[in-house]
């Protein structure tokens, strides 16, 4: 049994989980330590009593600790992408791709160790200095999604760490094993016992121990807007800090203008790539009426060149959906979306292959309105729905009717639309000419309106969660 990380020691659990392989359900990767409440509370305790150490540690110290972390997972990414792919069904190139990007996160957080900047000002009071500077929250509590099995739990561990944070993490139930081999990274980097824990077990368990004790300062979650919200109440209930970061229901706007090859990519790789189980999938074809008949054509052309199939095949695109319950809520919704009168353009069916898994054809639905429920809601999945605009105004209406807002996206060849499109799409990620899913590590990640709450993650603009503002005043 694969055991959790608890005060510098692996620690067996209350119990065990198995973890399955979405591409072959014969395939038991391990079985992982699931915590009971008394080892959560064990945890907390450990990350308390090291918070104020850790929190005047040396920033060097600290630095060298993520480089060296950050060195080893890119050092080891064909290894940890193929457990990634293996656990979680993204195809091996995605899971290399997502491992490498975890390395980055960490080595640049290494650098942000040393660059924590503050403030020298004069007073308006005579005889008075004024220094403003960041310091830790304390002990942080993470809840990590399954989609993204080792890049995001990397974007929230690597900066809490970096401003002297000590961190808990509860991954996904579906997907430990990336997370686990994160921490074995993570306990031979020279950190002191306590400032990093891994509680593996329930939500109902773990998740909601990180939630409702006092000593967590901070909870830093991403899911579903369901949880999210019940997350929310909880942390805000108790004047926790909190950072969350939900679902969307993200729009590409194609005009009549598009390049036609940029428009099919962009979609294809927004929509479909990494089984459309992305935040920010754009499930929302807004297409221009002119370009429509091509548009519509050439997507399916293209989506009957993708080969479905297990997720460490050669050649694969897209790989299975994560397990049998994200696969019948795909299914239910491709049935709503029938009785809704849209048209089945492409796939809606189950696939077939050598091994037992969750396997779905890619499906395009076509002649969508923005008022049926597939239009609406997140289906995290495979499935993507056209929907006709009569011009880019009307276009960017149903851009931005919908309660999410994380990211939004424009194919256009004109300047003009695409500079408007920027200033007003209602998101917190703006693409032009690429997909919707896809962004840097350096650059702060989030969205508006129901599809995030609290600071953005990722880049410098971490800072503004994982730290607090202390302003100090110095007769003289």
């Amino acid at each position: 049994m694969k055991q959790n990380y608890i005060n510098g020691a692996w620690v067996d659990g209350a119990s065990s989980s198995a973890n399955i392989n979405p591409s072959n359900t014969t395939d038991i990767i391990g079985h992982y330590a699931q915590a009971d409440a008394q080892q959560t509370e064990l945890a907390i305790a450990a990350a308390a009593a090291a918070a104020p150490g850790w929190a005047l540690s040396n920033i060097q110290m600290r630095a060298d600790a993520l480089d060296k972390i950050g060195s080893e997972i890119l050092a080891r990414k064909e290894e940890l992408g193929t457990l990634l792919s293996r656990e979680e069904g993204k195809t091996r190139p995605e899971g290399i791709g997502e491992v490498a990007r975890a390395g980055a996160i960490f080595k640049f957080f290494a650098q942000e160790c040393l660059r924590l900047r503050g403030d020298k000002l004069p007073s308006v009071r005579p005889n008075l200095d004024v220094e403003v500077t960041r310091e830790p929250v304390g002990v942080v509590g993470i809840i990590a999604p399954w989609n993204f099995p080792i890049a995001i739990p990397s974007w929230k561990i690597a900066p809490a760490l970096a401003y002297g944070n000590c961190v808990l993490i509860k991954p996904a139930e579906l997907v430990p094993a990336s997370v686990w081999a994160l921490t074995d990274i993570i306990s031979r980097a020279g950190l002191p016992p306590g400032v990093f824990n891994l509680v593996m077990g329930r939500g109902s368990v773990v998740g909601q121990a990180f939630l409702h004790d006092r000593r967590v300062n901070a909870i830093s979650f991403t899911g579903s807007a369901a949880t999210g919200a019940k997350v929310a109440s909880a942390a805000i209930g108790r004047m926790a800090k909190v950072q969350i970061e939900m679902g969307g229901k993200n729009p590409l706007i194609v005009l009549n203008d598009a390049d036609l090859a940029t428009a099919v990519n962009c979609a294809v790789q927004g929509s479909f790539f990494s089984t459309g189980q992305r935040c920010t999938a754009s499930s929302r074809l807004i297409v221009e009426k002119g370009i429509y008949p091509a548009f519509v054509a050439a997507m399916r052309d293209k989506l009957a060149t993708l080969k479905v199939g297990d997720a460490l095949g050669d050649g694969i695109d897209i790989g299975p959906v994560v397990d049998q319950s994200q696969l019948d809520q795909d299914m239910e919704y491709i049935g709503i979306g029938r009785e809704e009168g849209a048209t089945l353009a492409f796939g809606g069916e189950r696939v077939a292959c050598a091994t037992p898994g969750f396997f779905l054809r890619p499906t395009l639905f076509t002649d969508c309105s923005n008022d049926m429920r597939i239009s609406r809601e997140e289906i995290f999945g495979p499935v993507g729905m056209v929907i006709p605009a009569d011009s880019y105004e009307h276009a960017l209406a149903m851009a931005n009717d919908t309660e999410f807002g994380l990211a939004s996206g424009i194919v256009t060849t004109s300047l003009k639309y695409a500079t408007h499109f920027k200033r007003h799409a209602e998101a917190g990620m703006v693409m032009v000419n690429v997909p919707t899913a896809g962004v840097d590590y350096h650059v702060p990640f989030g969205g508006r309106k129901g599809s995030s709450y609290g600071s953005r993650e990722q880049g410098t603009y971490a800072a503004e969660f994982f730290t607090t503002v202390k302003t100090a005043y110095c007769g003289v």
